[in-house]
């Protein structure tokens, strides 16, 4: 890796790291080489970019600590509101770059997102997207298959958040980083993509190879909660206005979790990992 990207990317994750994200860095053209023209990154091709993603860690390092803090008004979607907040500390950090933040979540007037994730972690390195024509002689006729980013190490108990553009760094000779290729059978791959389109309510896909870590089970209600509900859980009152777009890549499970009473709840948010920064002001 050059030595410029290295320098860089050590200091993306002093700040992010200990919260629970991972840092990849890659070449807009990789991306944009890989899409039609109106989904590409409107830079130069060797243009330096990293992707961001949050490891099962995340909700206990950052969100915990992020909602007890008293940066929380106007709340829409907690989670997006504390990914924004990190990723907006790794930008002031640098302020003589012309760093460019896209969350995941963000879209252009005509609804066009404005990054697809998925492709830019597999580009990175990060996590291999599998999709439908990763299947040979496919059994699903005329259905809609979606296609899902599997992680090495955390399998699909992750959530990709956004990436870093830095106009103005180029780096044509950064060498690409394949994705791991950990489901590499027709068969387990089918399999996948069944669990991921048809059952995604029962968490069972992410599980197509062993994780080091899961999503804790009070995580696991948390996303698994209609939004407007996911106050309660929290122990917070219901803004005016809540966002009824997921934090996840996935739907929603249409499954209520009971919510907890106020003491439980703010029981919650006692995070089990201490970060090494408090988030500021």
């Amino acid at each position: 890796m050059e030595p410029q990207v290295t320098e860089l990317k050590l200091k993306i994750e002093d700040i992010l790291c200990p919260f629970g994200f991972e840092v990849y860095p890659f070449q807009v053209a990789w991306y944009n080489a890989l899409l039609p023209p109106a989904f590409h990154l409107p830079l130069p091709g060797s243009t330096l970019a990293f992707l961001v993603l949050s490891t099962p860690a995340m909700f206990d390092r950052a969100l915990k600590p992020f909602l007890q803090s008293c940066h929380l008004q106007p709340l829409t979607d907690p989670v997006d509101q504390c990914v924004a907040y990190h990723l907006g500390r790794v930008r002031e950090s640098f302020p003589e770059l012309r760093m460019q933040v896209i969350a995941d979540y963000e879209v252009h007037p005509n609804r066009r997102p404005k990054i697809l994730a998925q492709t830019a972690a597999h580009v990175a390195g990060a996590a291999y997207y599998y999709q439908r024509q990763d299947v040979e002689a496919d059994p699903w006729g005329t259905q809609h298959i979606s296609g899902v980013c599997i992680h090495p190490r955390f399998g699909g108990w992750f959530a990709i958040r956004g990436v870093l553009l830095l106009p103005g760094i180029e780096v044509p000779d950064l060498l690409p980083t394949k994705p791991l290729d950990c489901v590499p059978t027709r068969a387990e791959r089918i399999t996948l993509l069944e669990g991921f389109n048809f059952h995604w309510q029962d968490w069972t896909y992410r599980d197509a190879v062993t994780p080091q870590e899961r999503y804790s089970e009070e995580q696991k209600a948390y996303f698994s909660t209609p939004p407007a509900q996911r106050w309660a859980l929290l122990g917070l009152s219901l803004p005016s206005e809540v966002s009824s777009v997921s934090s996840e890549s996935l739907p929603l499970s249409t499954h209520t979790s009971k919510p907890q009473n106020s003491r439980r709840a703010q029981g919650w948010l006692s995070p089990r990992v201490s970060p090494t920064v408090s988030p500021g002001p």
